[in-house]
């Protein structure tokens, strides 16, 4: 059975689903979860290659790492827990994908002044697109 590619709607769930997780988290146990919910399994592989499911899962694992233990609740504050937990999770997940823009955003501001690159070079507007034109032509 030829394995399907991950689109970006599969991408945008996995780091909901890791987002949301909460128990013990594995790429084993993603992999099992994404093929309950894609209806094929993809490999570890196959999540590690996409930037935002790792960074979701690294931050996941992180977030965790650092996190007390839970406390025992009624049903709809454990909703609101499970919720806030949740948030807390994307808001990590947003912080490390935030540090590693400000990194990739130096490493490309030192390459372009070491090309001679000003910033007003960098600050042009990118060129008009006239995509009218071509429909005429037809």
């Amino acid at each position: 059975m030829a394995r399907r590619h991950l689109t970006g709607y599969d991408i945008k769930v996995l780091v909901d689903i890791i987002d949301a997780w909460n128990e013990r988290l594995t790429w084993n146990s993603l992999c099992d979860r994404a093929e309950e919910i894609f209806g094929f399994r993809p490999t570890r592989q196959t999540l590690n290659a996409h930037q935002a499911v790792k960074s979701a899962y690294d931050a996941k694992k992180k977030y965790v790492k650092n996190q007390a233990t839970p406390s025992r609740r009624p049903s709809s504050l454990a909703y609101a827990e499970q919720k806030i937990r949740k948030l807390e999770s994307e808001i990590e997940r947003h912080k490390y994908e935030k540090e590693r823009l400000i990194e990739q955003f130096i490493r490309w501001q030192y390459n372009a002044q070491k090309r001679g690159l000003t910033k007003l070079m960098l600050d042009e507007p990118l060129p008009f697109i006239d995509r009218d034109s071509s429909e005429r032509l037809s």
